[in-house]
C-alpha cells in the first residue's frame, strides 16, 4: 500500500537554471484541476518561498476541461491562509508533463495507478498524506479541512525533499 511519504522518486531530471542551482520538477495531480492540485501547488510555493527553496512545481488534472478556473470555495480556503488562486485555469496532464515531470505527488492511490498505467515509474509517484479526499461540491468547511490536509502533506513533502538533499 502507497501512503504518505513511503515512496517518491529518488532520483531524477534534476535541471540547473540559469544561476546554476538544480531544480527539482514536481506536479501536483488531481482530478479536475480546479481544487486540490491547485491549492497542493499554492501551498508548495508558499512554504517553499518561507523557507528559501527554489523548485518548479504546477499543477493538472487526469480529467478535467482545460481553461476552468479553481473552484470559488478553493479560492475561499486559500484566500484565508493568504494564497491567491483567483488566476489559476485547469489544464491537463500532458505528454510533456509525463516526460519531463521528476516528481508526480498525487491524492489518491487511483491517481497513482493511473501514472503507472501510461509508464510512470513508481518511484517517481507520491501519494501526499493518507489521501486526500476530493472536496468538489462540498461546503467551504470541507476546502478548509482539504486545504489544512493539503498543507501538512505538503510541509512533510517539503521537509523530507530537504532532508534528503533533494532542494
Amino acid at each position: 500500500q502507497r501512503s504518505g511519504l513511503i515512496f517518491w522518486c529518488t532520483a531524477g531530471n534534476r535541471t540547473a537554471d540559469k544561476k546554476g542551482s538544480l531544480e527539482l520538477n514536481i506536479l501536483f495531480l488531481c482530478t479536475g484541476n480546479t481544487c486540490r492540485s491547485p491549492m497542493a501547488e499554492a501551498l508548495f510555493r508558499s512554504l517553499a518561498e518561507q523557507r528559501g527553496v527554489k523548485a518548479d512545481c504546477s499543477s493538472a488534472g487526469l480529467a478535467t476541461t482545460a481553461g476552468q478556473p479553481a473552484s470559488a470555495h478553493a479560492i475561499e480556503a486559500c484566500r484565508e491562509i493568504g494564497l491567491d488562486l483567483s488566476g489559476h485555469r485547469s489544464r491537463s496532464l500532458s505528454a510533456a508533463d509525463l516526460a519531463g515531470t521528476d516528481l508526480f505527488a498525487v491524492m489518491t492511490p487511483g491517481h497513482a495507478r493511473a501514472l503507472a498505467s501510461v509508464g510512470i515509474p513508481e518511484e517517481k509517484i507520491l501519494i501526499l498524506g493518507s489521501g486526500i479526499s476530493d472536496p468538489y461540491g462540498g461546503t467551504l468547511d470541507d476546502y478548509r479541512v482539504c486545504r489544512d490536509q493539503l498543507r501538512t502533506a505538503v510541509d512533510a513533502l517539503l521537509a523530507s525533499l530537504q532532508k534528503e538533499g533533494r532542494l
